[in-house]
């Protein structure tokens, strides 16, 4: 759901494991998503059921994608984590690696994995991931000299040659 309100496409997903029950009986889940659907019909009142359900297909997907984009795609990624001092391991070769498998880690808006939900093609998909990345790296880069002259609270560095400086 976003903005409240049930989108036409989603994901089917397997529950992979339970990390955490609440005491008010909520549930952290870690799950893996398999497959693209379409709502075709909402059917609101299932029999036998306390639950709503839906008509769907699966559309055709391509998961053929560009292994030297993808390379591209995670050297990105493996940039903006560095920014970010972010540590992750993927645990797979950038040739193995789908866009997919990384969409969660390069700050997408649910918005924004929604659209690439949208994208049947797996070029396609490698192809909105470095869009991204090449319009979110030089902003968090720009945040990061940001902070360094922040950092530098109001002293001149490297200016004592000049008479300037405080060392």
């Amino acid at each position: 759901m976003i903005e409240d309100r049930l989108q036409d496409y989603g994901s089917l997903v397997t529950i992979m494991e339970i990390s955490k029950v609440h005491e008010d009986g909520e549930l952290d889940i870690k799950t893996k998503g398999s497959k693209v659907f379409r709502i075709l019909e909402v059917i609101k009142d299932v029999p036998d059921k306390l639950y709503s359900g839906a008509i769907v297909n699966y559309p055709e997907t391509n998961e053929e994608g560009n292994i030297e984009l993808m390379k591209k795609v995670m050297n990105s990624i493996r940039e903006l984590h560095r920014l970010l001092r972010v540590d992750k391991d993927f645990k797979k070769k950038d040739e193995e690696v789908k866009a997919f498998d990384v969409a969660h880690h390069v700050g997408l808006s649910l918005e924004e994995e929604y659209e690439m939900l949208h994208l049947l093609q797996e070029r396609q998909r490698q192809e909105y991931l470095k869009r991204h990345l090449t319009k979110v790296i030089p902003l968090v880069a720009e945040m990061e000299q940001l902070k360094e002259k922040i950092k530098l609270n109001g002293h001149f560095k490297n200016l004592s040659g000049l008479g300037f400086g405080h060392e």
